[in-house]
């Protein structure tokens, strides 16, 4: 596979960089889809890495597919705590932590995340499915047809906002909100926007904060049903949490069901469009499509970090971590790592061991809705081979600035 031509001239300028200074923490590199170039090296000559200065504060970069699943099954080494630093590259004010199961570790993660993983049980996504196909049809079926339209607006963003108001029991027309809300609470604030403080990210999330709670109160006084909100306001676990920790529950619930489908349904057309051979493939095969789903994700990698924090001195490749130390385990380099994961640099929807990715973490803190994410991207996509779509991709996407959401804002096609 030829090497892009946006990518062979970031590759020689990372070469001319002392190692020491390399920070792949810059949100522009991702916005530029450069950031693998950082990676490769990093990879190769410095997988336990040491940044000492970035707009986020000095961290490690551990780069290596093997490396990250040590760090992330060591939550006794490697803690995800709020009030140690939490679980993402951006360091909270006192007192503005997020206090949720993915900024904890067990065994008061373990408690928090058994209230809401029923809504992802075999039996309950089983139920689902008869309704998440009815919404692609809907979609794909009122889709303009031989006119531009953005991919991200019409189809990524809307299959998502209707399966989270389904989640949440959420008013199903004021269900945009739920995106809305979902990228103010992963905006960066060191990117800049009319969001560039803390303070301001909590000002902004209050009708958020305000519209669940008074939906807790009206649902813990209804006979307990299949929806999120429901499931919190009736567990011993969850029914009383503070303002602060309800908002970073109900913040991170929505950002889990929001971004790994939106940017993965998002990125894997793109992917199509850039592989050719590969979507010829999964036409004339229509049952590659849970493997090239699969794929989709590794290739997407729609969240490109997670965090941790140690508690206790760490040796790793010769490398001495400190107790006290940011350690970022860049998953979208993991799943581009040559030693685990053969040509990982190409796109293939019928690879061998499709499932063998990063994306939805490992241990502890896998996704708790992989299985509601991979479900809703095979009847997309099945969806759309039974239409027999051709979807031309007739502009640049325009990527996301941040170095946490891997994603995609803008994705021009036209629909043939």
């Amino acid at each position: 596979m030829t090497t892009p031509r946006h990518l062979q001239a970031a590759h020689a300028h990372v070469a001319s960089l002392p190692i020491e200074d390399l920070d792949v923490s810059q949100p522009q590199l991702f916005q530029d889809d450069t950031v693998e170039a950082y990676f490769a090296r990093l990879r190769d000559e410095a997988p336990v890495h040491f940044c000492a200065r970035s707009a986020y504060g000095p961290y490690w970069s551990i780069t290596r597919y093997a490396d990250i699943i040590a760090v992330d099954s060591n939550h006794q080494a490697f803690s995800s705590d709020a009030f140690k630093g939490g679980a993402i590259m951006f360091d909270f004010p006192k007192g503005l932590e997020r206090p949720n199961f993915m900024h904890m570790d067990p065994p008061q993660h373990d408690a928090k995340r058994k209230v809401v993983s029923p809504i992802v049980a075999p039996a309950n996504l089983a139920r689902l499915e008869g309704l998440i196909r009815e919404r692609v049809d809907d979609i794909l079926d009122t889709l303009p047809r031989g006119e531009a339209f953005n991919w991200v607006e019409q189809v990524s963003i809307e299959l998502t906002s209707r399966m989270l108001a389904t989640l949440f029991g959420f008013p199903y027309e004021e269900r945009r909100r739920l995106i809305e809300w979902s990228e103010i609470a992963t905006h960066d604030v060191n990117t800049g926007g009319p969001i560039d403080s803390e303070e301001k990210r909590r000002a902004a999330l209050q009708p958020c904060l305000d519209t669940f709670t008074e939906m807790m109160r009206e649902r813990a006084r209804e006979p307990q049903r299949a929806d999120l909100i429901s499931m919190l306001a009736h567990s011993p676990e969850t029914r009383s949490l503070s303002p602060q920790e309800f908002l970073a529950t109900m913040t991170l619930l929505i950002i889990g069901g929001n971004d790994t489908t939106r940017n993965s349904i998002s990125g894997g057309l793109l992917a199509m469009h850039e592989n050719p051979a590969q979507w010829r493939k999964l036409r004339e095969n229509p049952a590659l499509v849970p493997s090239a789903v699969s794929e989709i994700i590794r290739w997407q990698t729609p969240l490109a970090h997670m965090r941790r924090n140690t508690v206790v001195d760490v040796e790793m490749h010769g490398q001495r971590i400190p107790a006290g130390s940011k350690v970022i385990m860049w998953y979208l380099s993991g799943n581009r790592d040559e030693r685990a994961i053969e040509n990982p640099h190409q796109f293939i929807v019928d690879r061998a061991r499709p499932r063998q990715h990063l994306s939805f973490g490992f241990g502890v803190h896998r996704c708790v809705g992989n299985r509601l994410a991979e479900m809703q991207l095979r009847l997309l996509w099945e969806g759309i081979l039974a239409r027999g779509l051709e979807i031309e991709v007739v502009g640049p996407a325009r990527r996301v600035r941040s170095n946490l959401i891997h994603g995609i804002s803008e994705l021009p096609v036209v629909v043939h």
